[in-house]
């Protein structure tokens, strides 16, 4: 009996202690769990639940645990989760404003995606969101009939309650939504993808997917001419790219430069006189014309930065003489206009240095529709240049003298990592645009690698959050001008 008593005990204490011990690796596994739950991003989006096409709604909520990055606001669309704005987070809130222009209507699927960097931490629960037609705005409102007392018997609208789990949106009355003021966009080389944008519009979903915003503009460039072997082969207009560019419903900002590949400055079948004499007209009559039949509106920078020595159409290289770059500019303008390609906007693009050329490259303002300046940070290269040092001077050189009236672009800029910090050289870029460069209605950034220069912007996360925060800014417009008729690019 004794023996049976010490067994029975022995049996109730290791049965206490499995239990013990299973009810530690309950609770540490429950531990666990609530570890990881709680370290896992979860993001709250508030959204209407009707938006008319091309009016401007507002996206909110929240990210807790509250942490830095932005979020993008994405829709579902042929098979993929498009984005079509974004914000950034700031104290686990965000709010921005987005625009759909290209859906069609119907019942969309929206979400949004807390990035940082590229990588995704996570994403909201679905929201439906049903999308109205354009509203057309009514020939005239008419006078309501005065009040006559009389109490309305209809019951109002129930209040759509908000979905498990969120706040109640709130009673105040929302800020009006700011339109889009500027154009932006990238010239994307083929790092991304292994082929430069817009041959590769893959390239340009991986840029966009960086950024979190869908680019307006996508620049791009050719020569006049591949003369690898004899006899030269000229480059026609690029139509594919173009149609490519419009269907995402970006811009082309196309930079067609008078010269020939491979080659230096110094060129002798592709200098201005050669140019101005007619030599090339042949080729410059076919591309217009294809440029006039494509009917659309883009951007043609022509002969850009003229005021340097590095390319063959510089006054004072090639064997070109003072007042030939103008005289050169107005004979192709002209063909242009022969040919009925009115849809070119004319950009005429210095680089930022050499201010005291620039009145005398200047071919008139019946001659040029867009301003247009290029700079570049070289850090340790050339020493570390702040955007003020850059723009400031050849800005108010544009602006103030040379041609007041025309809206201008930056049509490249980037900034290497070297030497200082990239992040804060495009924050302070981004708030300088906002309050001393009023005119700047583009901005393209140089996403490509050259001369063995980092200047695309994954170069580092806090580069590629610091753009993807400024270009959030809804006074920047996204690709939505894929319906866009003839005639020439306005001014935003």
């Amino acid at each position: 009996m004794g023996r049976l008593s010490n067994i029975l005990r022995f049996a109730l204490v290791l049965l206490a202690a499995l239990c013990s011990g299973a009810l530690m690796v309950g609770t540490r596994a429950g531990d666990g769990a609530f570890a990881a739950s709680a370290s896992a991003s979860r993001v709250v989006l508030s959204v209407p639940a009707e938006v008319s096409q091309g009016t401007p709604a507002v996206a909110k909520g929240r990210v807790a645990p509250a942490q830095p990055g932005r979020v993008v606001l994405q829709v579902w669309k042929a098979g993929a989760w498009r984005t079509v704005a974004a914000g950034a987070v700031s104290g686990g809130r965000f709010r921005f404003a987005f625009v759909l222009r290209q859906a069609t209507p119907g019942a969309l699927r929206m979400r949004a995606t807390l990035m940082q960097g590229r990588r995704s931490i996570g994403s909201s629960p679905v929201r439906k969101v049903q999308l109205r037609p354009a509203k057309v705005a009514p020939e005239a409102i008419p006078t309501p009939p005065k009040s006559t007392g009389a109490v309305d018997s209809a019951a109002p609208p129930a209040a759509e309650e908000p979905p498990p789990g969120e706040e109640p949106p709130s009673e105040e009355e929302e800020p009006p939504v700011p339109a889009g003021n500027a154009y932006w966009g990238a010239w994307i080389g083929s790092q991304l993808t292994g082929e430069a944008a817009p041959w590769d519009m893959d390239a340009v979903s991986e840029f966009e997917q960086m950024v979190g915003k869908s680019p307006s503009l996508l620049e791009f460039s050719s020569p006049w001419a591949d003369c690898s072997n004899s006899p030269c082969t000229y480059y026609t207009f690029p139509w594919d790219p173009f149609e490519a560019t419009r269907a995402y419903g970006a811009i082309p900002f196309f930079s067609w430069g008078s010269q020939m590949i491979p080659g230096t400055p110094e060129q002798p079948d592709f200098q201005l006189a050669d140019v101005i004499a007619g030599k090339h007209d042949s080729y410059i009559h076919a591309w217009a014309t294809k440029a006039a039949e494509w009917g659309h509106p883009f951007f043609l920078r022509f002969d850009w930065e003229m005021n340097g020595d590095w390319f063959p159409w510089g006054e004072g290289v090639n064997g070109n003489q003072p007042g030939e770059f103008v005289t050169a500019w107005r004979h192709v303008h002209d063909i242009f206009t022969e040919e009925g390609a009115t849809n070119a906007t004319w950009v005429w693009c210095p680089y930022v240095n050499h201010l005291n050329l620039y009145s005398s490259l200047y071919p008139g303002d019946a001659y040029v529709d867009w301003t247009c300046l290029d700079g570049y940070n070289w850090g340790e290269r050339y020493g570390w240049r702040t955007f003020d040092s850059l723009y400031e001077k050849a800005y108010a050189k544009v602006t103030e003298t040379i041609a007041p009236s025309k809206p201008l672009a930056i049509g490249e800029i980037a900034a290497s990592e070297s030497a200082g910090s990239k992040a804060v050289w495009i924050e302070e870029m981004f708030e300088a645009l906002d309050l001393r460069y009023p005119k700047v209605d583009a901005l393209i950034w140089f996403e490509t690698l050259s001369n063995g220069m980092d200047w695309p912007l994954e170069s580092s996360e806090s580069a590629t959050d610091a753009f993807a925060a400024g270009v959030s800014d809804p006074r920047f417009l996204g690709n939505v001008f894929s319906g866009n008729g003839g005639g020439q690019v306005p001014p935003p």
